[in-house]
């Protein structure tokens, strides 16, 4: 313990220094040792550091001194002019896509915002009439708890697939910063979704290993999953690149499979199953959940169609005629594969619904994402059967403050306190 006495004693109590050794004379046929030479500022090269005695910090100097920037360079596209809007493309761009500004697409920025915006994470949504609910014999139905499950299983896998395209493919053939800017965000959220149905499943206490391998076990949700991954195995070869006719209509493909079937139609089914779950208040929490996760995916379809379409208009030559009637097939054998999936899920009716309904919803879907991206309608007067889909899909809305998070969720930065 520290003796704060000792800090007030006189100077003379204190114990003098131990007597200096008493220097050995030299022996007088000892060579003398020469002076050491005085070193001034001027004799200091100053170009380089000082050697630090290391050879591994020598060897970095030296591997330094020898650098090529000539290669680096090239990679950055480096010249005397800047770079002026006109030089920005979609794809195959050759300006420097460090510079985010100026932008010239707008849209793709205010996205990005939004979505920051939008922020939010699962573990805030409380779980405890879920788990109540779901640990009850009696709570929910055979049909509804597959109902659960199935797309639990699906759902966890398939935004997995989604961020693996956008991180491993989109992000490098996508030659606008602007847009990069946005898949990054989209990237995070895809994680913040496959965080969710995590938290779910755990929270629920289910078998994860049923859960998780459902995309190899039951055939409707593997076709899904296998029919997504067809559609990257090209471009997600590290020496894909685009500027051919051929490799850029096989991008462009791949963003219409990803945006517009995969985020864009293979999401309503189980969506919907889920959001009329919470309708009757059941599976609240994942349904909420769910909520926000199709707020998000909202977004990137639309994003995505955005990016579609101005590809298309910067590159008009890869909307040919043969190209369209492939992008229509695709699409398409997406909708199949989601009829499938309702019937699977919903082999009786059930909360209101049932696979013949889910059918005529997935064919009006099915017509609006031909029609965002120019193609024709293949099902002229197909209905929506859930209208009151559009009405959760609009989240702006207020909620009980008490009873849970505030729907327009948004980080401080965000807010305005006028």
């Amino acid at each position: 313990m520290l003796d704060w006495n000792a800090f007030n004693e006189p100077d003379d109590a204190v114990a003098p220094p131990p007597p200096q050794a008493k220097k050995s004379e030299p022996q007088a046929d000892a060579p003398q040792a020469a002076p050491a030479p005085e070193h001034t500022v001027d004799s200091v090269d100053t170009t380089r550091y000082e050697p630090t005695g290391s050879a591994a910090y020598e060897a970095a100097q030296k591997a330094l001194e020898a650098l090529d920037v000539a290669p680096g360079l090239e990679e950055l596209e480096m010249g005397a002019e800047r770079v002026e809007v006109d030089d920005k493309k979609m794809i195959n761009c050759r300006a420097d896509l460090n510079q985010l500004v100026p932008f010239k697409y707008d849209w793709a920025w205010t996205k990005y915002l939004d979505g920051c915006a939008n922020h939010w994470m699962p573990q805030e949504i409380n779980m405890t009439q879920d788990i109540a609910l779901w640990r009850s014999n009696d709570g929910l139905s055979e049909d509804e708890r597959k109902i659960v499950m199935r797309n639990l299983g699906f759902f966890s896998t398939a935004d997995s697939l989604v961020a693996n395209n956008l991180v491993l493919s989109i992000y490098r053939l996508i030659t606008n910063p602007e847009c990069r800017q946005y898949l990054l965000r989209q990237a995070f959220e895809e994680a913040i979704h496959t965080h969710a149905y995590q938290y779910c499943i755990e929270s629920l206490g289910m078998d994860e290993g049923e859960i998780f391998n459902m995309y190899r076990e039951v055939p409707a949700v593997a076709k899904k999953a296998a029919w997504a991954l067809k559609y990257t195995q090209a471009i997600g070869n590290p020496q894909f690149q685009t500027g051919t006719l051929e490799n850029d209509q096989e991008l462009l493909q791949n963003l219409i499979a990803f945006y517009c079937v995969l985020e864009g139609l293979f999401f309503y089914c189980g969506f919907s199953q889920i959001l009329s779950m919470g309708r009757r208040n059941k599976m609240t929490g994942v349904a909420e959940q769910f909520q926000y996760i199709l707020r998000d995916e909202s977004m990137h379809v639309n994003f995505g169609v955005d990016v579609i379409n101005q590809i298309k208009n910067e590159n008009p030559q890869l909307w040919t005629e043969a190209f369209q009637a492939k992008i229509t097939q695709m699409i398409l054998e997406g909708l199949a594969l989601e009829i499938e999936y309702a019937r699977d899920t919903m082999p009786r009716g059930v909360l209101g619904m049932n696979a013949q309904m889910m059918e005529e919803y997935l064919k009006f879907i099915t017509n609006r994402r031909l029609t965002q991206i120019g193609l024709s309608e293949q099902f002229p007067g197909a209905e929506n059967p859930f209208p009151w889909m559009s009405e959760i899909m609009d989240l702006r809305k207020e909620k009980n403050f008490f009873e849970t998070r505030v729907t327009e969720y948004q980080v401080g930065g965000a807010l305005s306190w006028e």
